[in-house]
């Protein structure tokens, strides 16, 4: 049985010595890498092959993810990955025909998106501003424990889904990614023991190549592994950059998003606050950390690539490794930004079958509810009171409910507010008009 002293968090992973340090970045890497990448991967579909770059990604979740830290004094262990609130744009983007979009080839169209993005993510710097003049006392009057605990619990929940459909794809290479990353978690010694998830990638994964020199294939027949892309890749590459561009239509479809993702960088940081156990709301302040994501997201759309988020993944990692020391988090940034410039290995990541991302999700996204649950407990949040129970009710049904979001109409323009936003907005408006919000709890 694990002795407290044993389990306690490390807040500095010098004390591991470097090649643990490297390889627990590398963990947190290997976190972030699937959905990062999927990103672009699905705004391709939408712009017929001719969307996102996944170097490009890459790069700017790495620099993007350093920036971060640096407007946050450094103190935040948090990864900023491709954001997936945005793909409902990016598809209205792809899909105008009025204006200068009327004849306009796909390639061409994606510039303006990514200037939609610039716009929303200085968006973020506006409501830094405000947090900073008013004071962060009076903004999180608004932000009790009885709303950011369900809106944690939705973000791991409403991310659930998308861990089954990549686990259905071989229900054996996710069960074994689960099932090692359990065992080491559970029964692992020493340094074994905080790279679990890492572990789970490494095994799984050589099981997938046995099965697959084998002859195996998933259950629907496709290959198990494809390496097609693999070869064709150079080995040395820059980023294909790309400028971005401005016009007011796809400014009104891309920046309203910005109200969606500010919501979720609030959950997020009070699940980084919570998983951690520090106020980093406080300190280094809600202000720090949304200029910092807003930059980065708008530095990143300015070369052709798309918006940042805080991601859940990094913070599940965070909860079963228990190191909690952000360098860690910039060695997996520095590592993106290295394979950014690898076209060969960036594509040999992505070679992971997608089975082994669902196995490993299973235990990352349930991490992240698991800390929302715990929000709650130990905030001792009175759900005797009807207040509480009607604000916890309609956030869990509107964050789980919306998951096609809703989508309202902006002059021509279709935007979505993703379920989770919706969420975030009736969880505060509802704090805020019903009776006894100063109660204790």
């Amino acid at each position: 049985m694990l002795t407290e002293q044993s389990s306690a968090p490390i807040r500095d992973a010098r004390s591991l010595g470097i090649p643990k340090m490297l390889l627990l970045g590398l963990q947190h890497m290997f976190a972030m890498f699937g959905a990062t990448i999927l990103v672009p991967i699905l705004v391709n579909n939408y712009f017929g092959g001719e969307g996102l770059s996944v170097q490009v990604t890459l790069i700017c979740a790495g620099v993007g993810t350093l920036f971060f830290h640096l407007c946050s004094k450094f103190k935040v262990p948090a990864f900023l990955g491709s954001s997936f609130a945005f793909l409902g744009g990016f598809s209205a983007v792809a899909n105008l025909n009025t204006g200068i979009f009327a004849d306009m080839p796909m390639g061409a169209r994606l510039p303006y998106a990514c200037g939609g993005i610039v716009a929303a993510g200085l968006l973020y710097l506006a409501l830094a501003l405000i947090i900073k003049l008013a004071g962060i006392r009076k903004v999180m009057r608004f932000l009790p424990p009885v709303v950011t605990g369900p809106i944690i619990i939705c973000i791991g929940l409403s991310l659930a889904p998308s861990a089954v459909a990549n686990a259905s794809a071989n229900w054996f290479l996710a069960l074994t990614a689960l099932s090692v990353i359990i065992v080491f978690n559970i029964w692992g010694k020493g340094m074994f023991r905080i790279i679990p998830i890492l572990l789970g990638v490494v095994i799984s994964y050589a099981a997938a190549l046995v099965l697959n020199a084998c002859g195996f294939t998933n259950p629907d027949g496709s290959a198990i592994l494809n390496f097609t892309n693999v070869a064709a890749a150079s080995w040395v590459g820059l980023p294909p950059f790309e400028w971005c561009k401005f016009d007011i239509t796809a400014i009104l479809v891309m920046a309203p998003i910005a109200l969606a993702t500010m919501m979720e960088h609030i959950g997020d940081m009070s699940a980084i606050s919570a998983t951690v156990g520090e106020n980093f709301i406080e300190d280094p302040g809600l202000h720090r950390t949304l200029a910092g994501d807003g930059l980065a997201t708008s530095f990143s759309a300015m070369v052709g690539g798309p918006a940042n988020t805080t991601y859940g993944e990094n913070t599940g990692v965070l909860e079963l490794s228990r190191v909690h020391d952000p360098k860690v988090i910039r060695l997996a940034a520095c590592y993106a930004i290295a394979l950014s410039f690898l076209p060969k290995f960036a594509e040999l990541i992505s070679s992971l079958p997608s089975a082994i991302i669902g196995g490993v999700s299973f235990m990352l996204y349930g991490m992240i509810s698991a800390i929302g649950v715990r929000n709650v407990v130990e905030n001792q949040v009175d759900f005797t009171k009807s207040r509480n129970l009607i604000i916890a009710a309609v956030i869990l049904v509107s964050g789980l409910g919306f998951s096609d979001g809703i989508t309202f109409t902006v002059g021509t323009a279709s935007v979505t507010l993703t379920g989770l936003a919706a969420a975030a907005l009736a969880g505060i408006l509802l704090n805020a008009v019903l009776p006894g919000r100063d109660a204790p709890g």
